[in-house]
């Protein structure tokens, strides 16, 4: 018979203070609000290829006189192809400043996560899990 061996790893009594639960309670609100903008930067993303694949559609039409439908909120209004493709240019632009607006805001938000878990770590050793579940 093989022997198993078990480590037992006990289990410090580590008192939580006011400031350890506000530490706790701004990484977890951090963390959940990073996933919310990483959300927001894959469907802006998804738009900027949309625009990007009907700018491409809009390059291969030969006649400049046809008047082309373009959605401004619930309503199409009918436009030239340059007006068109001055319109998808600037909703482009703009797509690419909030994308990266998001982007910069995640790096600051994976710092300061970063800094808490040292400082729970710190305190709590293996009695604390920041790390995030995979689903």
């Amino acid at each position: 018979m093989a022997a198993t061996l078990k480590a037992t790893v006990a289990v410090e009594d580590v008192s939580v203070t006011f400031e350890d639960q506000q530490k706790i309670n701004k990484f977890a609100r951090n963390t959940s609000r990073m996933g919310e903008l990483k959300n927001e930067i894959e469907a802006k993303k998804k738009s900027l290829q949309n625009i990007q694949d009907a700018s491409d559609d809009l390059m291969m039409l030969d006649d400049d006189s046809l008047l082309i439908p373009y959605q401004i909120g619930d309503v199409f209004i009918n436009h030239t192809l340059e007006e068109v493709q001055e319109m998808l240019e600037a909703t482009k632009e703009t797509l690419e400043q909030e994308v990266k607006g998001f982007e910069e805001r995640v790096v600051a938000i994976q710092q300061l996560l970063g800094d808490l878990k040292v400082q729970l770590y710190a305190k709590f050793g293996n009695n604390i899990n920041l790390e995030a579940e995979e689903s």
